[in-house]
């Protein structure tokens, strides 16, 4: 055995979407980053081990997150074309590990701290595939482990459980506290053939009938099944009975097969069990408490709040504590209170109360019981994340805690998540001087929302200019300046309604590619004092929506062409913006 040790400006503990995220926007920021994680692949409940979609508020109009998780999909729309699961980790592996500034631990488990004058100093974690003890010392942590891993090791606050209806006069609270919480999932894949395929279940799994008193929730073979309500361990503890809980849901998993391949006729005649998950989906557990915590009635209410860095827009979607064995299988899901479009996440939910150096993002914000239920969803997490890392940079560059950047940079951090593509509610872009002193021209329909702040359809303003392919849009400067760089908000379609992965495999399966929306070619041309555009950046094979292209050059104009889209005729950019 070996101990490493790493010095690092911000250390994250947790490699699921949210600490990816947090991670990858801290160290694209220029801070030096470490990402510790406890498993081999990335991802968390989206992994290749857990399989659970990537949910968030894309149901609501235009309120698809974009940023890096955005990225991440598209990155994975147009490399997984015949959808494995081997390249969405790939995806997930590449963005993580080939990121500078970013050091990644896999396989790595954080199990103590070392805490000086009431800030953590240093985590350490064991790798067992390399028999080393990795201790990492930083000047900021992000706990993005889901369980909260730093907060019994810091003394950290932290809820867990129902709080009582007094405490925030939460319609949706028990009268009294509580410490149950959702159960876990261990979910089954399957896929169809075109010939029969027989299966035999082992003999402990466990026996499942139809019962007319207790119905099964559907599980026909067909459109967006995923059989996330195999949950149990709600009304135990699901951090420490988590093994315990696993093996139920593991008999439970086989039983569920069996009774779709041999107790009744449910169509599987050709299907076979593909893959089954060991790993328990977590849904619920601790919670930090923060300089604010949100609330049902913030989510319900839309509050409006001045260090808004995310939104969330899923339901208040709070299963029944006893998971499959409830007494009616088909109220597992409580959709008590929906959710009336999507609602913004205040900066103060992302750091410790009482721990001045840690922040936190995912599943574990400072957030009510009830509150949790919308924003535990892995989107709406990523976005967190996102806002979590960004901050961490700009605290590193400036020697703040995470509560000063609160206090002094918090227009910095908006601005500088905007500028990165993500959507904050009720705020606009700041757009470059040079963009607004230029003269800005289209060769066809009117371009000026190109530079008014907001990248995306909101409300009936489309916020876009509609082109073809071969149509040009340019900024004239009124004489040569130096231009450092070019930044473009291409269209995705932010109300497309696509997993990141299958769940099913028929024999049908559409294979994925990039939305037909997308531009696919386009060409930066710069305008010289000989009055002459020329050629400076080509993209034949584009399929990300967003694209910062630096220039560093000394010119009189910057002209976007379009070339071609991923399939429609028409096309929208968001965004044209020059530096």
């Amino acid at each position: 055995m070996k101990t490493v040790n790493h010095q690092v400006d911000f250390c994250v503990v947790g490699g699921g979407l949210a600490g990816m995220c947090a991670a990858i926007a801290a160290a694209r920021n220029g801070v030096k980053v470490l990402l510790m994680h406890d498993r081999p692949v990335l991802g968390g409940n989206a992994s290749s081990e857990i399989r659970m979609w990537i949910c968030g508020s894309h149901f609501h109009e235009n309120a698809l997150e974009t940023g890096i998780i955005e990225e991440i999909q598209l990155e994975n729309l147009y490399r997984n074309t015949w959808p494995s699961y081997a390249v969405w980790d790939s995806v997930l592996y590449g963005i993580v590990k080939f990121q500078e500034n970013l050091t990644l631990l896999l396989n790595c488990s954080c199990n103590s701290l070392e805490m000086d004058s009431g800030k953590i100093k240093s985590v350490t974690g064991w790798q067992g595939t390399s028999e080393t003890f990795h201790t990492v010392t930083a000047e900021l942590f992000a706990d993005c482990s889901g369980d909260s891993i730093l907060a019994p090791l810091s003394g950290a606050e932290f809820r867990v459980g129902h709080e009582g209806r007094g405490t925030f006069g939460e319609s949706t609270a028990p009268e009294t506290a509580n410490l149950k919480t959702m159960g876990m999932s261990c979910l089954i894949q399957a896929r169809e053939y075109p010939e029969p395929k027989p299966f035999i279940a082992p003999p402990w799994a466990r026996k499942i009938d139809d019962d007319p008193e207790h119905p099964i929730p559907n599980h026909d073979l067909a459109g967006k099944q995923n059989f996330w309500w195999l949950e149990l361990g709600g009304e135990m503890d699901t951090i420490h009975d988590t093994e315990a809980i696993r093996d139920e849901l593991i008999k439970i998993a086989y039983g569920m097969w069996d009774h779709i391949k041999n107790r009744g006729d449910h169509g599987a005649e050709n299907w076979a069990l593909e893959w089954v998950g060991f790993l328990p989906g977590k849904r619920e557990s601790r919670r930090y408490t923060g300089d604010y915590t949100l609330t049902q009635n913030d989510v319900t209410s839309r509050t409006e709040f001045p260090d808004v860095i995310a939104y969330g827009g899923w339901p208040l979607d709070l299963h029944d504590t006893r998971g499959f064995d409830s007494a009616k299988k088909l109220t597992i899901i409580q959709h008590g209170v929906k959710v009336n479009g999507i609602y913004g996440i205040p900066y103060r939910c992302l750091y410790s109360k009482n721990i001045p150096n840690l922040m936190f993002a995912g599943r574990n914000i400072s957030c009510s019981r009830a509150a949790f239920g919308s924003t535990r969803v892995m989107a709406t997490c990523a976005a967190v994340g996102q806002a979590t890392g960004t901050a961490a940079a700009i605290a590193v560059r400036n020697s703040l805690s995470p509560r000063g950047v609160y206090e002094a940079k918090l227009r910095e951090l908006q601005q500088a998540l905007m500028d990165d593509d993500c959507y904050l509610p009720g705020l606009k872009r700041v757009i470059s001087p040079l963009s607004k002193e230029a003269e800005l021209r289209a060769s066809t329909g009117e371009a000026e929302a190109l530079r008014n702040g907001l990248d995306r359809p909101i409300g009936d303003e489309e916020n876009c200019w509609v082109c073809r392919n071969g149509d040009h849009v340019e900024y004239l400067l009124n004489n040569e300046k130096m231009i450092s760089g070019v930044r473009i908000v291409f269209d995705s379609n932010i109300n497309r309604y696509d997993h990141n992965m299958p769940a099913l495999y028929p024999l049908d399966l559409p294979e994925f590619s990039p939305p037909p929306e997308l531009v696919k070619e386009f060409v930066l041309e710069l305008l010289g004092p000989n009055g002459k555009w020329q050629e400076f950046h080509t993209e034949t094979s584009n399929y990300q929506r967003l694209k910062k292209i630096a220039v560093n050059r000394k010119k009189q104009g910057v002209r976007l062409k379009i070339k071609q889209s991923h399939g429609n005729e028409t096309v929208k950019i968001f965004a044209f913006e020059v530096f």
